[in-house]
């Protein structure tokens, strides 16, 4: 099995990865497929079904789909552009997608929420299609965004291609289980495995480069979360509240009264900077979702900027090593909120922080799989209810307490030897069935929770 560091973490656009990204992605597909078909096309239509429709409008899916059959893309879209473009759309209704002749798209006629049962491949489903001259539809796919940014045809996830395992790789582990046995084996770190691994399908630098990319827009994501105040979008006038967390932090410093759980603050104040940036539409790193990007960043900046030796030297070590987490999670459950709730997504986010920390603090590999365990454990059950069905509410502080429980985990499982009683091997597949049993509401549709017993407008 092998999900590269590169797909676990995708640099993109808030607020969803799911939601967002992942219908823009499909767009995107369908686009590429249309060039390659010899059709004369005159128009576009689309439909968002399951959790993309029941909240698609808080997740902005409308837009991002909108935005994908005008050619925007989210590891290079620009919000200036997407703003014009958008205008033009609304008065001309076309798009003019590279490539392709102007076509009629009108988005609130020919594109439509289905609040219908579910398409039978995921709760993610969505249909797009191209019509001639007159109308009709001369081609037609189905979509699925299966988490964190990741996209399948229906035909492809019937083919299992979500678990293809690809090409050979050095250390093909599938479960933890066997993630340990191949670092026995080899004296290798889990850094070190998933480094060949990587390095066998990119090279050493595609490596560098990348991750030192991903980095550069986490730390960009948390910087400018703590500089911006103001109110987020959406209609819950959520206040940003990392930027008064951090300068409250700084203006205390000095004092000789800080209790020893302030560090939990700091924490918190670089999730919810990075969450505030995505619920603000700005752009983030999946980690491995939208919804979850602050916790791996927030671990990361409480390592760098607070524990004694850090340096960021090695910050691909604690990237790997979370991916190589995260990567055991969804190829063995799931990383979607709407398949399987926000265990899914904060619960695999604090899993992965915590086995990044705990492999850059000196744990074994032994110790970095309890890390994780523990991380994980600790979020069983979890639903994902967001509030109107915006990724503000429980979600931007949700990250932060992911965080804190991720430096816990790391630290706990620091100070015992490796051997526990839970493996991580059974956690995650604690995680999937209950995820498996989890009512609807709870996934992410906004139908239950919070979303229905909280004020929402």
């Amino acid at each position: 099995m092998f999900l590269s560091v590169f797909e676990m973490f995708k640099v993109g656009i808030g607020p969803s990865s799911s939601h967002t990204m992942g219908p823009m992605v499909a767009a995107a597909r369908f686009l590429d497929r249309m060039r390659a078909e010899p059709f004369h096309y005159a128009g576009l239509r689309g439909s968002l079904h399951g959790s993309l429709a029941f909240t698609g409008v808080g997740h902005a899916s409308d837009r991002a789909t909108i935005l994908g059959l005008a050619g925007f893309r989210p590891d290079t879209y620009d919000h200036a552009q997407a703003e014009t473009t958008l205008e033009a759309i609304r008065e001309t209704h076309r798009v003019t997608p590279p490539g392709l002749p102007e076509l009629k798209f009108h988005p609130k006629d020919d594109l439509t929420f289905d609040f219908g049962p579910n398409l039978p491949g995921h709760a993610n489903g969505m249909i797009l299609m191209a019509t001639d001259a007159q109308g009709d539809v001369i081609l037609q796919e189905t979509y699925y965004s299966i988490g964190g940014g990741f996209v399948m045809t229906a035909d492809e996830l019937a083919a299992g291609k979500d678990t293809d395992e690809g090409d050979p790789v050095p250390y093909p582990f599938k479960s933890a289980v066997e993630m340990l046995e191949m670092a026995e084996r080899s004296g290798k770190s889990i850094a070190e495995m998933k480094r060949a691994n990587e390095i066998a399908r990119g090279g050493a630098e595609n490596l560098r480069g990348g991750v030192a990319r991903l980095w550069q827009v986490m730390n960009d994501c948390i910087e400018r979360g703590l500089s911006t105040d103001g109110i987020l979008p959406g209609g819950l006038s959520v206040k940003r509240r990392a930027k008064g967390i951090r300068d409250a932090l700084i203006a205390e410093r000095g004092t000789n009264l800080s209790a020893p759980h302030k560090i939990n603050d700091w924490m918190s104040a670089y999730a919810m900077a990075v969450n505030e940036e995505n619920a603000a539409g700005g752009q983030v790193v999946t980690a491995p979702t939208n919804g979850a990007a602050g916790v791996v960043p927030a671990v990361i900046r409480y390592w760098l900027d607070h524990v004694p030796g850090a340096h960021e030297g090695r910050v691909e070590e604690f990237l790997l090593t979370a991916a190589a987490i995260g990567g055991l999670v969804k190829f063995n459950a799931s990383i979607s909120g709407a398949e399987a709730g926000c265990q899914a997504e904060v619960g695999s986010a604090s899993a992965m922080a915590a086995a990044g920390l705990c492999a850059v603090m000196g744990g074994t590999p032994a110790q970095i799989e309890n890390a994780a365990e523990i991380a994980l454990e600790h979020h069983l059950g979890m639903t994902c209810d967001p509030v109107k069905g915006l990724v503000q509410v429980p979600c931007i502080e949700r990250n932060g307490l992911g965080a804190i429980k991720a430096v816990s985990a790391a630290s706990l499982a620091l100070r015992g030897d490796g051997s526990h009683f839970v493996p991580l091997d059974a956690c995650i597949e604690t995680m999937r069935q209950t995820g498996a049993d989890m009512s609807e509401r709870y996934k992410e549709t906004s139908l239950g929770g919070l979303a229905v017993n909280v004020p929402n407008c």
